[in-house]
């Protein structure tokens, strides 16, 4: 038995207008990221989802709506968990986006002084936040939570999972690490908005496994696919350096340095 899970990061938010730092703040879409919606959901109208999970923030969710109002009859179940929110950014939400800390200060001075720097760290956070490894664990909890009951279920099943950028790309690694064989050397950072990502997850034949999860057999077979937003006009007054940094950082502006994206 073979299940399909298509990932779909939300539309433009008015805060990825904004340098600023953007987790659970909960921002809606802008013009732009309404028009992207849109696109995705008439792309997606003819293709037949069992089940829809929805991030509950705004930015997502009203992604999610969208995709699930074009869906032909019978209507896919649409349900919304926590678990695929963004990462949180605990003090640093709604701050100053800063790509390049001032030299010579620790982590600790930075953060007295307000400055909060993209960390290099699978293990660093802010104050109160989640660090990439926190998020990690949340990503496994969410494909036990949503992907594994259907595997289980003996039914052929598509899913879509519609959340944010950092989410899917760590939902996608946990998923990879439920199959032993898979490949772990693959960044899927830097998705566009409303790009989608997809894999097939099946059970391997594993001769006398009787106890737990068996193995899984997962291949990704399409990544950042965005061919739906031909013809929308991509937002492009925020030219300013906080802007196009945390553009990409949180996908769709372009690569990261070599360090970030091997985190």
């Amino acid at each position: 038995m073979t299940i399909t899970v298509t990932f779909i990061r939300h539309g433009e938010s008015e805060d990825n207008l904004k340098g600023i730092w953007a987790g659970w703040k909960d921002a809606p879409l802008s013009d732009l990221g309404k028009k992207q919606a849109a696109a995705a959901a008439e792309f997606f109208s003819n293709t037949k989802f069992d089940t829809i999970y929805a991030s509950p923030l705004l930015r997502a969710n009203t992604t999610a709506q969208a995709i699930h109002g074009r869906q032909q009859a019978p209507f896919p179940s649409f349900i919304v968990t926590p678990n695929i929110r963004e990462q949180h950014f605990g003090v640093a939400e709604g701050t100053s986006f800063a790509y390049i800390p001032t030299e010579h200060d620790t982590l600790d001075e930075l953060f007295a002084q307000g400055i909060y720097p993209v960390l290099y760290h699978r293990d660093e956070k802010f104050p109160g936040a989640e660090s990439l490894n926190d998020l990690a664990l949340r990503a496994e909890k969410a494909i036990m939570e949503c992907v594994i009951p259907h595997l289980q279920s003996e039914e052929v099943a598509h899913i879509a999972m519609v959340s944010h950028g950092l989410c899917i790309s760590e939902l996608i690694a946990a998923l990879l690490r439920l199959d032993p064989d898979s490949r772990r050397d693959t960044s899927y950072k830097g998705l566009l908005n409303t790009a989608w990502t997809r894999a097939t997850v099946s059970i391997k034949e594993v001769a006398n496994f009787s106890e737990g999860l068996p193995p899984l057999d997962v291949q990704v077979t399409h990544v950042n696919v965005a061919g739906h937003l031909d013809g929308i006009t991509p937002f492009t007054s925020d030219s300013t350096s906080e802007n196009s940094e945390a553009r990409k950082f949180f996908g769709g502006g372009g690569a990261l340095s070599d360090e970030r994206q091997k985190m």
